[in-house]
């Protein structure tokens, strides 16, 4: 059996990990950890393993890191036809359907055309048009170098109008993660008919998410748009005129569709601008528009979601009434007018997996792929690009307080999904399908939910797939022996199955570095010396007898109440906007033993 397929490549990008708690676990709002990624990692490994038993005669090829690139790999790379001179990526694990690879790719957020074009002026030829220049990119940069010394006086490190959440040493996670996506591109879209042996697809392992980020609005953990960075890097580089994002997160990314909305909007409005030009040769007519003026970007948005949940929770708790403008967004369905091209649908609970494919999957749910197809369809001839937008917080194995409302998605969805709409990416964009890692929050959701994604971009006719490698009884396997004793070892068993062995021996060469430690960083507290008397008007203290009195400091600078631990209900993406809740933590009251001292007199001499 051998892949009829080039490999699908896996990026991961290590500067992500520095994007970490700014205040102790107790006290953060925020729970989108580093060690999410170690978590796609071991999903990453045990799919590897179990799908190498799947193919006959292949062998695992390890490339040392360390070592100096041999021949056969410099060929490799050679072939990617990578844009720059010196590819930033290190290849980790090659196998005949999947290669890994370590980036080191970043950008300046301030000097790149694709983050200027959807946080910056936007317009191509560098006018301004509805942003004021570069001002969000700059508070970004700003926000972060003061985080620290703000939280440790006491303050928010984000300004009060926008949702609250951790932002410490992010830059050089928010850049990697830019540059890895972008990379991403560069080594995807350039596959045509002189280069069919290049990858086709890849799935990009990148934090901090970016869905819910707008234009210049950061919200709900996310700071920059990834995906949407990554299809205006497609468009201007590499002459990408019609991309689609499929979003299958738990949580509607209302910042990539407001996105998309004024990017089809303004190809909407040339468009007609230019309608019935070029036909008079009078003196005052206008000039001719040739077919590459006429080609712009046109993006198709299409979700499936919680409509429950943040952002429209959100909107919905903030005012009694409803205010309805999220969930109005997360509804919408418009395919045409306007030059729009938007498929929102709702997640719904069902009663057995039979109910959720029968009904739901087939139903509803893959509504969002044949909508794509007729946004393709229209015009089949220009070049395309389908990114997914790669949630995992929908699954089944997230946590309680993600799935209250009952809408978990069996793990089997990310695998059939994604081989759908690798499908229709191989009958409309040459095979080209980039995925991008969003949400996800438990290690469970993450390992298995990637597991059976990858399937999905990865299985051909003949693979040996069994839905049992993401059952809960090898998902705790997984969890048993990937977790990490003194000094880095993993919990092995004595007798190990063969596959827990391989992803081992995978895990071992992808996870390099490990998630840094969360910092400790305590803003200054106000304790002081209690006067405990016997009475009001004696002066005299209780030998020995003293306490100290803690008030934890309020998160902002304001009247606000304080930050304390998180409860269960703030367990949730919602929790990034919930720094004023109302929440107060009692204060803490140490009291210090009874010492008794016994002073004997001087021996007589």
């Amino acid at each position: 059996m051998s892949s009829h397929h080039p490999p699908t490549i896996v990026l991961f990008q290590d500067k992500c990990l520095a994007h970490r708690y700014i205040r102790s676990t107790d006290t953060s709002l925020v729970f989108e950890r580093p060690q999410r990624l170690r978590a796609v990692k071991i999903g990453v490994s045990a799919v590897i393993s179990r799908l190498q038993q799947c193919i006959e005669g292949k062998e695992k090829k390890t490339i040392n890191k360390n070592e100096e690139t041999d021949e056969s790999l410099t060929v490799a790379l050679e072939r990617l036809q990578i844009s720059n001179s010196k590819p930033s990526t290190t290849l980790m694990m090659d196998f005949s359907f999947i290669r890994t690879y370590l980036s080191d790719a970043t950008v300046d957020i301030l000097n790149h055309p694709a983050v200027d074009y959807i946080h910056g002026t936007r317009d191509e030829a560098g006018n301004e048009n509805g942003v004021d220049d570069d001002v969000y990119l700059r508070n970004l940069i700003n926000w972060v170098k003061q985080s620290e010394r703000k939280v440790s006086q006491g303050e928010s490190e984000i300004p009060e109008n926008l949702s609250q959440g951790d932002l410490y040493r992010s830059l050089d996670a928010i850049q990697g993660a830019i540059g890895t996506i972008c990379e991403a591109v560069d080594m995807v879209v350039p596959r045509n008919e002189n280069r069919a042996t290049g990858p086709s697809r890849a799935f990009v392992a990148i934090r901090p998410p970016g869905h819910h980020c707008g234009e210049d609005t950061p919200s709900g953990f996310c700071f920059v748009n990834n995906v949407a960075i990554a299809a205006a890097h497609a468009h201007l580089k590499h002459n990408i005129s019609r991309i689609v994002i499929l979003d299958i997160d738990l949580h509607h990314g209302n910042g990539t569709q407001s996105i998309i909305w004024q990017i089809n909007e303004e190809f909407y409005r040339k468009q007609t601008e230019t309608d019935g030009e070029g036909e008079g040769e009078g003196e005052g007519d206008p000039k001719p528009v040739t077919e590459s003026e006429k080609k712009g970007l046109q993006i198709y948005y299409g979700s499936i979601h919680d409509v429950l949940s943040y952002p429209c929770e959100k909107s919905l708790k903030k005012n009694k009434d409803g205010n309805i403008n999220m969930v109005q967004a997360a509804s919408v369905s418009i395919h045409g007018p306007h030059g729009q091209h938007i498929e929102n649908v709702h997640m719904s609970s069902y009663t057995s997996e039979e109910d959720f494919w029968n009904r739901l999957y087939t139903g509803q749910y893959s509504c969002l792929l044949s909508k794509a197809e007729e946004f393709l369809k229209k015009d089949p001839d220009s070049e395309a690009l389908i990114f997914i937008s790669a949630g995992f917080d929908g699954s089944e194995h997230e946590t309680p307080s993600m799935q209250r409302h009952g809408c978990k998605l069996p793990t089997g969805f990310f695998r059939r999904f994604t081989k759908e709409a690798r499908i229709l990416a191989d009958k409309y964009t040459k095979g080209r399908m980039i995925s991008v890692l969003e949400g996800g929050y438990s290690d469970r959701a993450l390992i298995s939910g990637v597991m059976a994604h990858i399937v999905g971009l990865v299985e051909e006719d003949g693979y040996d797939i069994d839905e049992s490698w993401w059952s809960t009884e090898n998902l705790s396997k997984l969890e048993k022996v990937t977790k990490k004793r003194r000094g880095g070892r993993y919990s092995v068993p004595n007798t190990p199955e063969n596959w827990i062995e391989e992803t081992l021996s995978v895990l071992s060469s992808i996870d390099i570095h490990s998630p840094p430690q969360t910092p400790k960083i305590i803003p200054p507290s106000t304790m002081t010396l209690r006067d405990r008397t016997k009475n009001s008007n004696s002066n005299s203290v209780v030998a020995g007898e003293r306490q100290l009195s803690s008030k934890p400091p309020s998160r902002s600078s304001g009247s606000k109440s304080a930050v304390g631990k998180r409860t269960k209900d703030e367990e949730g993406e919602e929790g990034a906007n919930r720094g004023n809740s109302g929440h107060t933590e009692e204060s803490v009251v140490k009291k210090l033993p009874k010492v008794f001292l016994r002073v004997n007199p001087p021996a007589e001499q």
